[in-house]
């Protein structure tokens, strides 16, 4: 089960820090991932992190402003978002795929579990 928090209402610059909570099976058997669907949109890639966290991945539209992390002990994993931008507004999702797949990060393609989502606004 994955349990997503820290969405809000914030305004362009802002930032916030997201946060999904595992349970149920082995954390650091899992490499994790957020995605993101705005309204009318389809659902896509934001962040990656591998199972040790040693390698992460990121969307060009949020590289070096967000930053994907984890902690293998809390069984979390984080998306700390800066300088936020109207166009981030989204539900947020994050998901879990299992070590030995071999696909591209970046793809829904593999990620067998999915939280519920947490909605992020960013007012201009």
């Amino acid at each position: 089960q994955l349990v997503e928090s820290g969405g809000g209402l914030v305004q362009a610059g802002d930032s916030l820090r997201l946060s999904c909570a595992a349970s149920g099976r082995t954390f650091n058997d899992y490499a994790m991932a957020w995605f993101r669907q705005a309204p009318g949109k389809e659902r896509e890639f934001v962040a990656a992190i591998t199972r040790s966290g040693s390698s992460t991945y990121y969307a060009d539209s949020v590289k070096g402003r967000f930053t994907i992390s984890r902690d293998n002990v809390k069984n979390t994993v984080y998306l700390q978002m800066n300088s936020l931008k109207p166009e981030d507004t989204a539900v947020y999702y994050c998901a879990a795929r299992y070590w030995s797949y071999s696909g591209t990060y970046s793809t829904r393609n593999g990620y067998a579990y999915w939280g519920q989502g947490t909605q992020v606004t960013v007012s201009s």
